[in-house]
């Protein structure tokens, strides 16, 4: 007989996960489909007004746990060449986190698989739906190989949105971010537990430290423009004309024949975040630029509102998925306004291409050095939600 469940959440990382939680919260039936293999996320920062949300979900007294590094403050070289600083003690909520992203992202998942939420290590593709709207997916990965069903769909795909986009959702892209990344080995300098990002005529860098004394770099540029090739000797040229992020990386032994990896960054958001019996969330909804961000705290909140979305949809609420969209769009219009500020700030290289892109039409913003307070408020990162 053919397993099945209330919904099944296609990808297990933090958006995934919070939606499998929220669901499952809820008394429904739900497969969390977390396929193995990929790249992990490194770099993630996470704020302490995350904890409000984690206590939402339940999963306050898991989640995140110890294993990750405090964030106790942000710098910047945006806007001028003197550093400034946001300093994290003055948050509210406590002392944010440098995370461990894998580490992270396995605790949420078992939080999701305690409140009652069945984990399989596999890709869920569909495969075909019932006269009732319902869905036949396919698991791929499972041993034997295996179907089940379900009434609904929850795609946290990423930037991909596997089961959105071909199903009738767009991909609107905003602009051409990419992020080349590398991860350098334990220093042995001073512990520096802040984030540092540093402006440049061609996009802008991102350093912070990761477990085990090791540090992330992160070079920001667009996908068309020379710097944005992986070559590891064009790396480190580029560095070497960094300020700041040249020194801090100093500290740091590079790996042995070493190369930056290339990853997306870019804006992007569907032209819908549902469907005929599927729902959004996470990146695959709305993904935004690491600078102005909400990072991983915006996959969190969009995976618990998309699983409490589709609880009350299918308990018969004819509302519930058009105050998910609403509040989607709210969050896209408040980084839209966000993204425009923070590159305002900068006008040392309004002829670069990069940063022409990036003018606003309208009245220069004043100007201020410390454009990563987003950061410290909202837990921007260099790999995505």
């Amino acid at each position: 007989m053919t397993p099945a469940y209330d919904v099944v959440v296609v990808g297990g990382g933090p958006a995934g996960a919070a939606a499998a939680l929220a669901l499952a919260g809820r008394g429904r039936g739900v497969l969390l489909a977390d396929a193995p293999g990929g790249p992990p996320a490194v770099g993630e920062a996470l704020p302490a007004a995350a904890r409000m949300l984690l206590r939402d979900l339940g999963a306050a007294g898991s989640v995140p746990g110890d294993g990750h590094l405090p964030c106790y403050g942000n710098r910047s070289v945006w806007g001028s060449a003197e550093p400034a600083s946001v300093d994290g003690i003055l948050d509210p909520h406590g002392t944010g986190w440098h995370l461990d992203r894998p580490l992270f992202d396995r605790r949420l998942r078992e939080a999701a698989e305690a409140a009652g939420a069945h984990l399989r290590p596999v890709t869920a593709r569909p495969a075909g739906r019932h006269a009732d709207g319902g869905w036949t997916l396919a698991l791929h990965g499972a041993d034997p190989a295996t179907e089940v069903r379900c009434r609904w769909v929850v795609d946290a795909t990423g930037r991909r949105a596997a089961v959105a986009t071909p199903h009738g959702a767009r991909r609107i892209l905003g602009d051409r971010l990419v992020a080349l990344h590398l991860v350098l080995a334990p220093g042995d300098g001073p512990a520096d537990t802040t984030t540092l990002v540093e402006a440049v005529p061609d996009g802008w860098w991102y350093t912070a430290p990761l477990p085990g004394g090791r540090l992330l770099l992160a070079a920001f540029t667009d996908a068309d423009l020379p710097g944005a090739r992986p070559d590891p000797a064009l790396f480190r040229r580029r560095l070497a004309a960094t300020g700041p992020t040249a020194a801090r990386a100093a500290a740091h032994p590079f790996p042995p024949h070493a190369s930056p990896v290339r990853a997306p960054a870019h804006t992007a958001r569907l032209d819908r975040v549902h469907g005929d019996g599927w729902t959004a969330a996470g990146d695959a909804a709305a993904a935004f630029d690491p600078l102005s961000s909400q990072g991983i705290l915006t996959a969190l909140w969009s995976g618990r509102a998309a699983g409490l979305a589709v609880d009350a949809h299918l308990a018969g609420d004819p509302h519930a998925l058009g105050r998910y969209t609403a509040g989607v769009t709210g969050v896209v219009a408040a980084y839209r306004r966000n993204r425009t500020t923070y590159y305002g700030l900068e006008q040392r290289w309004p002829a670069h291409p990069f940063w022409h892109r990036r003018r606003s039409p309208g009245p220069r913003p004043p100007r201020t050095p410390v454009p990563v307070r987003e950061r410290a408020e909202r837990g921007g990162n260099p790999s995505g939600g």
